[in-house]
C-alpha cells in the first residue's frame, strides 16, 4: 500500500484511505496485516505495531485480517490487542498448509488459541490453494463445533478445485467465502463472484448478492483487464489452471514473483525447476506455510539453489534470521545439519522475537522530523524508510530530488 501509493503515484496512502472511507458508506473496509511484520518482511517493535493498527482504524479501516506466517500466535498478540482497543473488528487468519504436522487437529487447536486471544472472527487462509473439498468440509465442521465465532474461508483458483472446496465449506457451515469479480478472477486470483453466487443460490444458499450489480461491476473492469493484458502488465500464465500446485504448494503471488524474477534475468526456462525445488526447501526449513514473507523467502532460496547449481551456496539474510528464530518458531524442528549449513553454530532464539526489539518510534521520529508532519508520516517512514523519505521530502521541499548542477562561468576582462 505505502510504497505503491507514495513511490509510484506520489500519493499519500492515508489520504487515499480517508477518501475511500468518505465515499464507501455501506460496506466495511478490510486490510490484511502480517502480525508483527505489519506490511514488511521483518518484525517491528510493539510500539510501531500498536500505533500502526490504531491509526489504520482511525483513518477508516473496519476489519483487520491479521496472520502470522508460522501460525505463531505470539506474533499476533500485540496487533489483536491494539485493534480491539481501537474499536476495530479483528479477524485472525490461520495460514493453511499441508504436511504430516499440519493435521485437522492442529488447525482446530490453533483456532481455539486465536479465539482465546480475543479474535472477533477467524479466517482459514489457503494462500497456496491446497485445501481440498473433503478436508475443507471436515476442518470447517470441527472449527464451527469448537468455537462460536464467524468463520471465513479464503482460497485461490490456480489448482482447479476452488469452487468444489467452496461448496463443501459452505455446506459445513462457513459464514463467508472470498471471491473476485469475474474480470480478475481465476488462476492465481479467486473464483468468480458471479459464478459462485449463481451456483450457491441454486443450491439453496442466500448470498444476498445482486447479479445485475455484479454484471455492472464486471463490465466496468473488463476493459481495464484487457488493457493490462495488451500492455503486458497481466501475464496470461498466472491465469492458467495448474494442478501441480497441489504438490508444489506455491501461493499465487509467489508464482507471479518467481516468474517475474526469472523473466528479468532471462531464465524463464528454469521456472519448472525452481517450482520443484520449493517443496524441498520448505521441508528443510521445517514446513513453514508458504505465505508472505515466508513464501518470498523460500522462493528466493529455491531460486538461488537452482541458479547457483549448489543448494545453500547462496543464502539470503532473511533465511538466516528465520533459522535463528527471529521470525518465530518453525512448525517442525529444523535438522541440525540444515542449521549448521545455514547459520553455523549461532544460537537460536526461543522467546517471542519482538521481545528482543526495543521501542522504535522515538528513533524514527527523530530521523524524519524534518519532513514528517503527522503520526501517519512517522509510520510510513517506520515501515518503508527510503520510499517514505522520498515521498515526504518531495511533498515538503519542491527541490528535494532536483539534481544539483555545477555551472562554470568565465568572465572575460574587457
Amino acid at each position: 500500500m505505502i510504497p505503491a501509493c507514495a513511490f509510484f503515484l506520489n500519493e499519500d496512502p492515508w489520504e487515499r484511505l480517508r477518501a475511500i472511507r468518505k465515499e464507501v458508506k455501506n460496506a466495511k473496509l478490510q486490510m490484511l496485516l502480517r502480525g508483527q511484520n505489519l506490511l514488511g518482511y521483518k518484525n517491528y517493535a510493539d510500539d510501531v505495531v500498536t500505533d500502526f493498527v490504531t491509526k489504520s482504524i482511525q483513518n477508516g479501516i473496519d476489519v483487520i485480517r491479521v496472520f502470522d506466517a508460522l501460525n505463531d500466535t505470539r506474533n499476533l498478540k500485540t496487533s489483536v490487542l491494539a485493534g480491539k482497543e481501537a474499536g476495530g473488528h479483528i479477524q485472525t487468519a490461520i495460514s493453511y498448509t499441508t504436511s504430516d504436522f499440519h493435521t485437522v487437529d492442529y488447525f482446530v487447536k490453533l483456532a481455539k488459541e486465536m479465539a482465546d486471544l480475543g479474535a472477533d472472527s477467524i479466517c482459514i487462509k489457503d494462500m497456496a490453494r491446497v485445501l481440498t473439498p473433503e478436508t475443507g468440509f471436515e476442518l470447517v465442521s470441527r472449527i464451527k463445533d469448537s468455537i462460536d465465532l464467524p468463520l471465513e474461508v479464503h482460497t485461490h483458483a490456480t489448482s482447479g478445485i476452488s469452487e468444489m472446496t467452496y461448496l463443501k465449506v459452505a455446506e459445513a457451515g462457513a459464514d463467508i467465502i472470498d471471491t473476485a469479480i469475474s474480470s480478475f478472477a481465476g488462476g492465481t486470483s479467486q473464483p468468480a463472484t458471479e459464478s459462485v453466487s449463481i451456483a450457491l443460490e441454486g443450491l439453496g444458499f442466500d448470498t444476498g448478492l445482486n447479479q445485475e450489480k455484479l454484471t455492472e461491476i464486471a463490465e466496468y473492469f473488463n476493459p481495464i483487464r484487457d488493457r493490462f493484458r495488451n500492455e503486458g502488465i497481466l501475464n496470461p500464465k498466472v491465469k492458467d489452471v495448474e494442478p501441480k500446485t497441489l504438490i508444489f504448494q506455491v501461493p499465487g503471488g509467489m508464482l507471479s514473483n518467481l516468474l517475474s524474477q526469472l523473466t528479468e534475468q532471462g531464465l524463464q526456462d528454469k521456472y519448472d525447476e525452481v517450482l520443484a525445488e520449493v517443496p524441498k526447501v520448505r521441508a528443510d526449513l521445517g514446513y513453514p506455510p508458504l505465505v508472505t514473507p515466508l513464501s518470498q523467502m523460500v522462493g528466493t532460496q529455491a531460486l538461488m539453489n537452482v541458479i547457483s547449481g549448489e543448494r545453500y551456496k547462496l543464502i539470503p539474510t532473511e533465511i538466516k534470521d528465520y533459522v535463528k528464530g527471529l521470525y518465530g518458531q518453525p512448525p517442525v524442528a529444523i535438522s541440525e545439519d540444515i542449521k549448521e549449513k545455514i547459520i553455523g553454530d549461532e544460537a537460536v532464539v526461543t522467546v517471542r522475537p519482538a521481545d528482543l526489539i526495543a521501542p522504535q518510534l522515538p528513533e524514527f521520529r527523530e530521523e524524519i522530523k524534518e519532513y514528517a508532519k503527522s503520526e501517519e508520516d512517522f509510520l510510513d517512514y517506520a515501515l518503508f524508510p527510503q520510499q517514505a523519505k522520498d515521498f515526504l521530502g518531495r511533498r515538503e521541499d519542491p527541490f528535494y530530488d532536483v539534481p544539483v548542477q555545477t555551472v562554470s562561468v568565465t568572465i572575460e576582462a574587457k
